[in-house]
Order: C-alpha cells, then sequence, then structure tokens
C-alpha cells in the first residue's frame, strides 16, 4: 500500500486578462505529488512534525508552508538565500528520502489557451503545429506583447491580426541582430504564413484533468496498484472530480493542516516553482525586449557558499534521481522554464565543492547558458517527432509489449517473420517500426492478441518511408496492407 499527497503552486483557476496581466501572474501551473511505502508514514510524519517543531515560530495560521520562503530569497536562486533559510530549506529536504515517490506536473497557462486558440488545427507533412504553437507560447511570453495579451479576451476577433503586427515587426527588430535571431525569424516567418480563420475559443477556464495524467502513468509503470490520494481541499471538488475521471481511486479531499503529507507536497512545489518563477525573470529582457541581446544569468547566481551548493545538490537528487522514471516529470510542451531549472541543477551538482565554483568564476554565466540551451535544444527537437515514445516496461526476461499489446522480443530471433507467399496476401497492420538491429516490424490485427511481425528487408525503405511521414504528423496506420511477392522481390502497398 503505498500513500500519496498532492497541491499545487502558482494557480489561476480563471485565465483572463487581468490573471496574465497582474502584478503577481506567473505562467506555469504545479502539481506536486509525494509518497511513500504506508509502512513508512509513521516515521516520516515524526521527521516531518520535529521540523515543523523547529520552525513553528514561522507557522501562519497554524500552518508551515512554502510562502514561508519569500519570492525575493529566490532573486539569485539559492545563492541569495540567507543563513537561516539554508538551513531551514536543508531540514526540509533532508526529510525527503530515497523510499519517497515525486511527481511534479508543468503546464504554461498561456500554452493551455494557444491550444484552445489552435484546437482545429493538426499536425500534417506541410505544418508542424506542435511547433507552431510552442513557438507563438514562447514569444509571447519572452515579449510580452501589450496588443496580443489584450486582444486574446478583450478583443478576439483581433487576435490573429494583431499576432500578424506583432510577428511582422519582431522580425523586423531581429535583423538587427540575425546571426543571434536567425532561428527565431524563420519560426516566425513559418508562422505568419499559416495564421489564418482563428477562432475564439468557447472557454478558457482551467482543465483540471491535466495533473492526473502523468501521474496515472506513473503508477502503471511503477506498478503501483494498491494506493490513497489525498488532495489538499481548495474550496471546490474539481481537482478531486477529475482525479477520478482520469482513473485515480481511492481519492479523498483533506484540509492541509489535518495532514503533514499535503504540508510537504506544498513545500516541495512552492521550492520548485518560486525556483522556475526566479529563472524566467534572471533570463528575460526586461528593456521589453527593444533591443535584440543575449541574456545570462547574472554572477551572483555562482556567488554560493557550501552550504548554498549542497542545496542544489539535495533538490539535484531529489527531482532527477529519486526513484526515477519516465513519467516522473511530466510537462506540456512548452517548459523552458523547467528545462532551464534542470539545466542548472545539472551544472551545479557537477562541481565538488564551493570552491571549485570559484574557478573560471567569470565563465559561469556563459557556460550555464550554453548548458541551458542544448536541453532546450534537445526539448525542442522532441517536439518535432510525432512517433509516440513510451518506456520499455518488460513483462517477461523475454519480451515486452508495444503500444498494440504485441510481444517485442528482446533477442530478435525470436521475433516471428510475417508469411508473405508468392503472389498477395492482405493484413490490418497497426504499427510499423524497427527492432534495436534495424529489421523493419509489422504489428498486425489478429485473435486473440495482436502479433509483431519482422518483415523481409527489402521492406526496410518502404517501412522507413512510412515512419517518416508519421514523424511528420500523418499516421497512415491502422490500414489494410497488401504484402506482395513477385518474381523474388517484396512489395508493399498500402489499401
Amino acid at each position: 500500500m503505498y500513500n500519496f499527497y498532492y497541491d499545487e503552486s502558482e494557480h489561476s483557476r480563471i485565465i483572463n486578462l487581468s490573471t496574465i496581466t497582474g502584478e503577481n501572474y506567473y505562467d506555469n501551473f504545479l502539481t506536486a505529488i509525494v509518497g511513500w511505502d504506508s509502512d513508512k508514514e509513521a516515521e516520516i510524519k515524526q521527521k516531518y512534525l520535529a521540523f515543523e517543531e523547529k520552525y513553528a515560530e514561522r507557522k501562519k495560521k497554524g500552518e508551515l508552508k512554502s510562502d514561508t520562503f519569500k519570492s525575493n530569497q529566490f532573486k539569485c536562486g539559492f545563492a541569495s538565500f540567507n543563513k537561516p533559510n539554508v538551513e531551514m530549506l536543508n531540514d526540509f529536504l533532508s526529510i525527503i528520502d530515497d523510499d519517497f515517490f515525486i511527481y511534479l506536473f508543468v503546464a504554461s497557462k498561456i500554452e493551455y489557451v494557444i491550444i484552445q486558440l489552435f484546437k482545429d488545427y493538426t499536425n500534417s507533412i506541410f505544418v508542424d503545429m506542435d511547433s507552431v504553437r510552442y513557438s507563438i507560447v514562447k514569444a509571447i511570453l519572452t515579449y510580452r506583447p501589450t496588443e496580443v495579451i489584450n486582444s486574446i479576451y478583450a478583443e478576439p476577433e483581433e487576435f490573429v491580426s494583431s499576432l500578424i503586427d506583432f510577428f511582422t515587426q519582431r522580425i523586423e527588430l531581429n535583423k538587427s541582430n540575425i546571426v543571434l535571431k536567425e532561428a527565431e525569424n524563420n519560426a516566425f516567418e513559418n508562422i505568419l504564413m499559416i495564421l489564418q480563420d482563428v477562432e475564439p475559443p468557447t472557454s478558457i477556464n482551467w482543465d483540471y484533468h491535466m495533473s492526473f495524467v502523468g501521474f496515472s502513468s506513473l503508477l502503471k509503470s511503477k506498478r503501483i496498484a494498491d494506493y490513497s490520494l489525498t488532495i489538499d481541499k481548495e474550496g471546490n471538488s474539481k481537482t478531486h472530480d477529475a482525479a477520478i475521471e482520469v482513473g485515480i481511486v481511492n481519492c479523498t479531499e483533506v484540509d492541509s493542516k489535518e495532514h503533514f503529507g499535503l504540508r510537504i507536497a506544498d513545500m516541495l512545489a512552492g521550492i520548485v516553482g518560486k525556483m522556475m518563477k526566479s529563472l524566467y525573470h534572471s533570463l528575460r529582457n526586461e528593456s521589453n525586449n527593444a533591443t535584440v541581446t543575449k541574456t545570462l544569468l547574472d554572477k551572483s547566481w555562482f556567488k554560493v557558499s557550501e552550504e548554498q551548493l549542497c542545496l542544489y545538490k539535495k533538490l539535484h537528487h531529489i527531482l532527477l534521481e529519486i526513484n526515477n522514471d519516465w513519467y516522473k516529470i511530466y510537462a506540456g510542451n512548452y517548459s523552458d522554464d523547467l528545462i532551464s531549472l534542470l539545466a542548472l541543477l545539472d551544472y551545479m551538482n557537477h562541481f565538488k565543492s564551493a570552491d571549485e565554483i570559484q574557478k573560471d568564476f567569470d565563465m559561469h554565466p556563459e557556460y550555464c547558458n550554453t548548458c541551458m540551451c542544448r536541453r532546450l535544444e534537445e526539448h525542442f527537437n522532441r517536439i518535432h517527432s510525432k512517433l509516440p515514445v513510451e518506456p520499455v516496461v518488460p513483462e517477461t526476461d523475454e519480451y515486452f509489449r508495444d503500444n498494440k499489446g504485441a510481444k517485442i522480443y528482446f533477442d530478435v530471433n525470436k521475433q516471428p517473420e510475417l508469411v508473405i507467399n508468392e503472389g498477395h496476401t492482405k493484413y490490418l497492420v497497426l504499427s510499423v517500426g524497427f527492432d534495436k538491429d534495424g529489421n523493419p516490424l509489422a504489428t498486425i490485427a489478429s485473435e486473440p492478441e495482436n502479433k509483431c511481425f519482422r518483415l523481409p528487408e527489402q521492406l526496410s525503405e518502404w517501412a522507413m518511408t512510412v515512419i517518416g511521414m508519421a514523424n511528420m504528423g500523418e499516421n497512415l496506420f491502422p490500414s489494410e496492407v497488401v504484402f506482395s511477392l513477385i518474381n523474388g522481390r517484396y512489395y508493399a502497398d498500402i489499401l
């Protein structure tokens, strides 16, 4: 039996013009879920209540929550933490040991709006709408064009024209530093080519289901079937109802005052959220982006003591190492602040001591920026890939199953070959792929379960072609396929 606890940070239940233009608005919504084996509940409770007792003077309305760490303390990450906050955060992070399960969900509120605006647009071999949406969201959050943001809510009929005006103006401004902004201009020019007939969304209230989709997959990946989920009660039951609708069972709502697990989740969500928020402001050109320049973290981010470096290492261990899983961190396409945070944690974690950081000190902003840009580029490249990528979960030592339920053997020689007799044979093909040795595979509909077969090597080029089309958003399967063997040559024709 496993016990899980859910809380949120930076949530805006209703997304409107006043929300987005508000002084304290931050684009990312975060969910944190923490959990453990129920046998460890008493031990963890004892540790956390002792932590709360130690810092009882910092409680507010009877609770010790993440807002005890003020946003201005994160101005330069952990480097700007004073000694009392360093000690307190270290004590909190030390409670989270290797037996914890951690789940984070991050979603851009602006991306959610843009998804609604472009809900009728789909990927094709001609237009990659995932990349288009990503680029539009990034541009809005980077440059904060008032006319565009205002038109989303105040004048939705003007939204497309305001976007066109903004991107046209931005392309001209970027020409002042085309070396730095060439890729951005190419993206903006592609956006201008496809902006047409966008209908305003019928509703842009927050979707409560998203937080639980990745968590449900995490439970399946970890093979956890016996569990409970406790959600911090926030005045309505929409979050609880969404969890049930996604398929989360044994789910209850409790006031965070009544359970320490909810306060642990709140603390973790708040710390991660404030770090991401600080990175966003530190990496944003606050001069309204009138000039085209590279924005780096200030050197102050890297003036860390041994104790402050230890905080980075502990947060790195918690987010990137403890009970690691494909679904541990689940995010939308636009998740640049999250990716920047993970890159910063990677960068700081590779130093053995604070003294080592002082060597070549002036270059850290450049080096860290390179690390962040590399992670962001990898993420953007993944967005281009439309092939479904899932973790390999072995069912036995011999095989795992693909997303159609067919067995894929680790020993490629055990994979059966598809029988193609002289003449023509028709099959219902569900998917096409390659094994680890580069042999083409086809999953065929059959009873009582679907089966995956090796195809003749001569069909490798055909398999590569259909996979390439799927990778550009044009998935041809499931379809009936006629496989032919004529004069010693194999052919495949999709009906």
